[in-house]
């Protein structure tokens, strides 16, 4: 009997113990793709990127006052008009972006949108990643 209890009880302080994302990382954003050249110096994370890595800068507004909370961070990006998905790390910050935006690099706006730069923006879904998935 007491066995069974000890166990019962093991197993629920086992699951609330696990480490949970908070609300803003498991919420799906809205808002608009643009793109930019990340390789021109060196991002609001301090890491140099490349115009071929998938990469992404982070809306100020979402960025917050706590830049290591994002950075590094990984998100699933979907393209609203044609469905395309693809997964990138946060590495910048886009001051200019409004809440939900990223602001890509070109190999991955490329990837989202076939290849079409002209457009230079589309309507894009997205969520963080729980970081034990990266």
């Amino acid at each position: 009997m007491f066995t069974k209890i000890f166990v019962a009880l093991f197993a629920a302080t086992a699951v609330l113990s696990a480490p949970v994302e908070s609300a803003e990382k498991r919420i799906t954003h809205t808002g608009k793709a643009t793109f930019y050249s990340p390789s021109v110096g060196i991002g609001a994370c301090g890491w140099q990127n490349t115009d071929e890595e998938f990469v992404v800068a982070l809306n100020g507004p979402q960025y917050g006052l706590n830049p290591d909370h994002n950075c590094g961070q990984s998100v699933r990006i979907t393209n609203e008009q044609n469905g395309n998905q693809e997964i990138a790390k946060v590495v910048d910050l886009c001051p200019g972006c409004s809440d939900g935006d990223l602001d890509m690099s070109p190999a991955l706006f490329g990837a989202l949108n076939n290849g079409d730069y002209d457009q230079g923006i589309f309507p894009i879904s997205w969520n963080f990643l729980p970081r034990t998935s990266e």
